[in-house]
């Protein structure tokens, strides 16, 4: 991965070799791995549903090791965690890297201008000041070495990664099957693995503090109708889902599902909101106005694997160029389905549900999404008892993990493979999420009908689900 990231003299972070391997066999080796990392999460989830019980220390303690030597090495996969980086840097000499780009501080010469990379240096931070933040904290601990910096951002994503799975593994522990599931589909999820501490995307921050709200905030086990909960833990959950949009912005969705589930209640409604204003208002106020023009920034942009270019010959047709407009009916359509008809809704906190299903249709549709993006909706699905969505959720990311590998902006040197990475990342990619976003309106229409035909069978279903998450 470029750009060069000089290592410090003394870890962490370590580079295990400086061996140059040739970037097709890399491509390869990663292309195979993603692929078996993806059939292998499938694998697990069907024999946990046919009655397996592995030692869930054992799977735990894997991932574990795993996450710590990844976080002690240089990232890999992306250069994102660069960027990160950069941004940070910026604040500790005195800029505000929404106003300063990335290469303006790679023309001023600066202790770490090699490891700036090229691709976002026109472009100011489109992360939220919370991020910035965190950051800034990192470029201070890590002086005047990139390494150095990066270490520390992944130090910081390999504690909320734990943070999500611990939270999972506690609150599941009464049923051995679901809290399986918990830990296949995040902990020791090779492609989640691979996004979140191998390539430090900042997403699994903001899931973190997600969760954490809406299960405060939410109450968990589901509370009664007529109950909420106390303003103590709404102000907590408030502020927790507040600082994920903090984070990234399209965590305000969780904020959104949370005042869903509160709806019946205007005064814990407006707790909530409150806590999460008080958190989000005071930071873009201190960053002032260009901190709030960053989150206009992406406006029409796409992914390369987006699956609406499947409908345009053209990045410049009618379609592309109003992409942003089209998506956002799509979400709103998809949200209402979901919302609607997503299965799990009497065994799942009402908070946790309807950030789950808004959080889903949002990325299913949206025309920018990534691979490290699926932690949005994956840090919510372990909550939720087993469905289809699993699948589509497993067989998007492996996708769009291999569409993306190896992450080096460098082609591919030989020009068969540089063809196959083309056609996956433009035509392959985007009919597997096509095909996901066809199948969870499909299947979520087909539970609506399926409970039409049969009311006292869904019901039993429900209320014995529901008892059994109680006890």
């Amino acid at each position: 991965m470029g750009p060069p990231l000089p290592m410090p003299r003394t870890g962490p972070p370590f580079q295990l070799s400086s061996w140059r391997i040739p970037l097709d066999d890399i491509a390869v080796a990663l292309w195979l791995a993603a692929a078996l990392g993806g059939l292998g999460v499938a694998a697990g989830l069907v024999a946990v549903r046919r009655g397996s019980r592995p030692p869930v220390r054992l799977l735990i303690g894997t991932a574990a090791i795993v996450i710590a030597i990844l976080t002690m090495l240089p990232p890999v996969g992306s250069t994102d965690s660069l960027d990160y980086m950069t941004f940070g840097r910026m604040v500790v000499l005195g800029h505000s890297p929404y106003v300063l780009v990335p290469g303006a501080l790679a023309r001023a010469h600066d202790a770490v201008a090699a490891s700036i990379p090229s691709e976002w240096a026109t472009v100011t931070t489109p992360y939220g000041p919370a991020a910035t933040v965190e950051q800034f904290v990192a470029a201070t601990l890590g002086g005047t070495s990139a390494a150095r910096i990066v270490f520390w951002l992944k130090l910081a994503n390999a504690a909320a990664f734990g943070a999500v799975g611990y939270a999972a593994d506690r609150l599941l522990r009464s049923d051995p099957a679901r809290r399986l599931r918990a830990h296949l589909l995040w902990t020791v999820n090779p492609l989640l693995i691979w996004q979140l501490i191998a390539a430090a995307h900042l997403d699994v921050l903001a899931a973190a503090a997600g969760l954490l709200g809406l299960i405060i905030a939410g109450g968990w086990p589901a509370l009664p109708a007529a109950e909420h909960p106390q303003v103590g833990r709404l102000l907590a959950g408030g502020a927790l889902v507040g600082l994920a949009a903090d984070i990234k912005i399209n965590f305000i969705l969780f904020g959104v599902g949370l005042a869903w589930s509160l709806r019946r209640s205007p005064a814990a409604c407006a707790v909530a909101a409150w806590a999460m204003l008080a958190v989000l208002l005071p930071s873009y106020a201190w960053f002032g106005p260009p901190a709030i023009r960053s989150l206009e920034y992406r406006g029409n942009r796409s992914t390369a694997d987006n699956f609406y270019q499947l409908f345009s010959s053209s990045p410049h047709s009618s379609l592309m160029q109003h992409v942003g407009e089209i998506a956002a009916v799509l979400v709103i359509g998809a949200a209402i389905v979901a919302l609607t008809h997503l299965p799990g809704r009497a065994a799942t906190p009402p908070a946790i549900y309807a950030a789950l299903a808004l959080t889903t249709a949002w990325l299913f549709t949206w025309q920018y999404q990534l691979p490290s993006y699926e932690a949005t909706v994956i840090c919510l699905l372990i909550l939720v008892p087993p469905c289809w969505l699993d699948w589509l959720v497993v067989g998007r990311l492996t996708a769009a993990t291999i569409a993306l590998m190896p992450g080096d902006p460098t082609p591919l040197p030989s020009p068969v493979m540089a063809r196959i990475a083309v056609d996956d990342l433009t035509l392959t990619a985007p009919i597997v999420l096509l095909t996901a976003l066809a199948a969870l309106i499909t299947l979520c229409l087909s539970e609506r009908f399926r409970a039409a035909a049969h009311p006292r069978l869904d019901r039993g279903r429900l209320a014995e689900q529901s008892r059994s998450v109680s006890g």
